[in-house]
């Protein structure tokens, strides 16, 4: 099961970071990514890290301002959000899948088994 964390309202320029735990898994084996889905819009990838390793991967909208990272001591993976924008509100969702996606498949919501019950992040202009 995985628990998203860490929404709220935000003004423009402001930060937060999310975070994404499992429970009775072992997080460093599983490929993890965030999603997120604007009213109206289509869910949408953010950002990406792969099983095993530290490579990641970012939607071009958001690299350079978001950071997503592994924390062992918590079992979880966070997603750093800087500068943040209006158009940045969304539905915020991670998913997860055990083993190893190649770097083109990571912003594949197909691709992952397991889904998070999303948080809520709000910018204010």
């Amino acid at each position: 099961q995985l628990q998203a964390s860490g929404g709220g309202l935000v003004q423009t320029g402001g930060s937060l970071r999310l975070s994404c735990a499992a429970s009775g898994r072992t997080f460093s084996d599983y490929t993890v990514g965030w999603f997120r889905q604007a009213p109206g819009k289509e869910r949408e990838f953010v950002a990406g890290i792969r099983s095993g390793n530290t490579n990641t991967h970012y939607a071009r909208s958001v690299k350079g301002r978001f950071t997503i990272a592994r924390d062992s001591a918590k079992n979880s993976v966070d997603l750093q959000m800087n500068s943040l924008r209006p158009e940045d509100t969304a539905v915020y969702y991670c998913a997860a899948r055990l083993g190893y996606l190649i770097l083109s498949s990571l912003g594949n919501s197909m691709e992952y088994h397991y889904w998070g019950q999303g948080t809520l992040v709000t910018v204010s202009s």
